[in-house]
């Protein structure tokens, strides 16, 4: 599968995952855990979706952190994105136990606003690529 085909549907599974996420505003019907595990991983699939796009090879990691210093290795500026990195336990961790009491409640809209915004600078990436 070529690079670009990879990122395309890495690209598209993050836009499901997207999706998913405009519905769940209504904290009462959907836990942080399942709003976060799903924030986690269309920012997971987009980084990865952008390492393919750029001809490098990702590792089976759900470390956005990780996925974020490859991309500066690169030189690609990430850092209107880094707050992402913040999801990261979600993936796993949360996925499994329940957050604490204390912690504070996610802002959803701005998960939201963070994973579309770097939905759209990934899908800006393929210019001219759409066809390889």
């Amino acid at each position: 599968m070529s690079d670009v085909k990879c990122a395309r549907l890495l690209v598209e599974a993050s836009n499901r995952d997207v999706e998913a996420l405009r519905g769940m505003g209504d904290a009462s019907v959907f836990a942080d855990e399942i709003f976060g595990f799903h924030v986690q991983q269309a920012a997971e699939k987009l980084l990865k979706a952008w390492l393919a796009l750029l001809g490098e090879s990702y590792p089976l990691t759900h470390d956005l952190e990780l996925l974020f210093n490859l991309l500066q290795e690169l030189g690609i500026s990430t850092s209107g994105f880094a707050a992402l990195s913040e999801y990261t336990p979600y993936a796993v961790q949360f996925r499994y136990e329940a957050i604490g009491f204390d912690t504070a409640p996610l802002d959803r809209q701005a998960g939201l606003a963070m994973v579309e915004s770097l939905l759209a600078e990934v899908q800006m990436q393929f210019g001219g690529r759409e066809g390889k």
